[in-house]
């Protein structure tokens, strides 16, 4: 279903976006990381980057960060299902992306202040929309 919408003043605009990729070496994807961490950070040390990039969730900010994505430069072409890329050099196997955009979430992010309530899902569709 195409529905063409005009922008209009107030509209909220928002954009769900998954990237999945695969640790296919664990090794290779820290050491990425780290050196997207000092690409960004020039003055940190190799020691500094291995005591500040220790777990997943550290390589994957230090990956978004420098690139905005977790596999900069992923292939276009896709690989079969269930198959995975061994050789990058970062150590991940990009797995997919999905992009959704949704226009007038009823309450843009901004609006909920540095807290978002738990109950809150900021990447559920909202029912309206």
């Amino acid at each position: 279903m195409d529905e063409r919408q005009a922008p209009t003043p107030g509209m909220t605009i928002s954009v769900r976006t998954r990237q999945d990729v695969v640790v296919v070496d664990p090794e290779r994807f820290l050491a990425a990381a780290r050196a997207a961490y000092r690409e960004t950070s020039p003055e940190i040390t190799e020691e500094r980057a291995a005591e500040d990039i220790r777990d997943v969730h550290d390589a994957v900010w230090a990956l978004l960060d420098r690139f905005g994505r977790l596999a900069a430069d992923a292939p276009t072409s896709a690989v079969l299902p269930g198959q995975r890329i061994p050789d990058r050099p970062d150590g991940l196997s990009p797995a997919g992306e999905h992009q959704q955009i949704v226009l007038n979430d009823p309450r843009p992010l901004q609006d909920y202040g540095c807290f978002m309530p738990e109950e809150y899902d900021p990447f559920a569709i909202p029912p309206s929309t």
